[in-house]
């Protein structure tokens, strides 16, 4: 039996775009200039205030703090619209409804999105029944801290060493290294491939269904 945890931002969901949109009114509401995409998505993965006050260069602060109430409000009221446009990377679907298939695969969500982002998206998509354990940002330390992984383990009683995560961000693979997990980047995402295997992914796929074989390794020949 092994524990799946997938990042979802990057990883499943290509979501750049209202990201980048809500950060965009942000700042300019705050009085910043706006960032760059390529900014923004150096930052996704990381918990609000963390990622706000990385890019602005400075320490959490009230001012953060309040810009991190305004995303939420953007971010929301655009994920709303009926034209907001977050699709499943190319074969994204597919794959966990092939995983969710496998006795031996449980599925989970570990991401820097709220609880409220991720309920809404899971309804969305009907993945209700697929996602056994999933954690927020809005309940654990922001990645690459281990502890998202290390609840959804407590949760389903599964072992680090019977836990994989699956994520495009460098903080995804730190975080699966301080859990003791085995960690897999995905080249799709918003993080350059050697950065990932740099930053300790035991492995580095190129399309979804690159993973198929390697959780069925690890599934079935208790390797990690």
């Amino acid at each position: 039996m092994k524990l799946v945890l997938f990042d979802c931002d990057g990883t499943l969901i290509d979501s750049a775009a209202v990201i980048h949109a809500s950060m965009e009114k942000t700042f300019a509401e705050a009085g910043h200039a706006v960032p760059s995409l390529d900014r923004t998505k150096s930052v996704i993965g990381l918990t609000l205030d963390i990622a706000l006050a990385r890019m602005l260069e400075r320490d959490i602060d009230d001012q953060i703090l309040g810009m991190v109430d305004r995303y939420k409000h953007h971010s929301l009221t655009m994920r709303a619209a009926q034209d907001c446009h977050e699709p499943f990377y190319e074969g994204g679907w597919e794959l966990l409804h092939e995983l969710r298939r496998i006795d031996d695969v449980l599925l989970g969500v570990v991401t820097g999105k709220s609880r409220r982002g991720l309920d809404n998206l899971i309804a969305k998509h009907e993945l209700e029944t697929a996602i056994i354990a999933s954690r927020t940002a809005d309940e654990c330390p922001s990645k690459p801290h281990p502890a998202m992984v290390l609840e959804c383990c407590a949760e389903t009683g599964m072992d680090p060493a019977q836990t994989i995560v699956i994520g495009d961000a460098v903080y995804d693979m730190q975080m699966a290294v301080n859990a003791g997990t085995t960690a897999v980047g995905v080249s799709w995402g918003y993080s350059d491939p050697k950065a990932l295997a740099d930053a300790g992914a035991d492995h580095v796929v190129n399309d979804p269904f690159e993973l198929l074989p390697i959780i069925d390794a690890l599934v079935y020949d208790g390797a990690r």
